[in-house]
């Protein structure tokens, strides 16, 4: 059973930073193309980052990172702002599986 295991969410104030862990099977970990996601209420999925590709938004302020030996990506979250409160989503994609975490909740506010 492929699983993808998000951590980290929570409340935050603006300026503040997060990091965001997603502990992924081994047996995908090696074949799949990570990525983060978020999505706001009443809003679209959408990319965050991944190894290739950041979200304009996020730029500058955000950093995804991964260590093999441990199956785990991460999302360093540096200078939160109130839009950037969403459920934020890991992602394992291949040609042949496109797989999801369960989510961890990011709010930001003061």
């Amino acid at each position: 059973q492929v699983q993808l295991v998000e951590s980290g969410g929570g409340l935050v104030q603006p300026g503040g930073s997060l990091r965001l862990s997603c502990a992924a099977s081994g047996s995908i970990f090696t074949f799949a193309a990570m990525g983060w996601y978020r999505q706001a209420p009443g809003k679209q999925r959408e990319l965050v980052a991944s190894f290739t590709n950041y979200a304009d938004s996020v730029k500058g302020r955000f950093t995804i990172s991964r260590v093999n030996a441990k199956n785990t990506v991460y999302l360093q979250m540096n200078s939160l702002k109130p839009e950037d409160t969403a459920v934020y989503y890991c992602n394992a994609r291949s040609t042949t599986f496109n797989y999801w975490g369960q989510g961890t909740q990011v709010t930001v506010s003061s």
